[in-house]
């Protein structure tokens, strides 16, 4: 399966959703998206494809959203894509693109939803919450 993830590794979030499209038995396209980020229109296109607005799809936590002014209401859905494309830290992230669909995996496990069930068994998340079950069942 084609699975690409616009990743930052100094993200637990970011982690924890790349482990668990490895357990599924997948080895995706890794795209560290601060170093590398999407042109406009990927970006358009994920934002769309997940069924997000331009301003669900930014950070505000450890960004400079709050210093840039992005809170505004009044700022155009362009204003705001010029600044995700400039500061690409500002992307929410991990996004996840696959035949199956595309995600913001936030949190983790929302990545379950468009991956195939070929977890390779349990999956537990850096901070200790368990995720799949020994059969890599979902645990609800």
């Amino acid at each position: 399966m084609d699975v690409t993830i616009y990743h930052n590794p100094e993200c637990g979030t970011s982690r924890n959703t790349l482990e668990m499209i490895r357990n599924a038995g997948i080895e995706p396209t890794v795209i560290e998206y601060v170093n590398t980020p999407p042109t406009r229109d990927q970006l358009v296109q994920m934002i769309t494809d997940a069924g997000l607005t331009i301003r669900e799809a930014i950070r505000e936590k450890g960004t400079p959203y709050a210093e840039l002014g992005l809170d505004n209401p009044d700022l155009s859905d362009d204003q705001l894509l010029d600044a995700m494309l400039k500061d690409p830290i500002l992307i929410n992230r991990p996004f996840v693109i696959t035949p199956m669909g595309t995600r913001l995996s936030r949190p983790s496990e929302v990545v379950l939803e468009i991956l195939p069930d070929t977890h390779k068994g349990a999956f537990t998340k850096e901070d200790g919450e368990r995720v799949l079950d020994e059969k890599g069942r979902r645990i609800v």
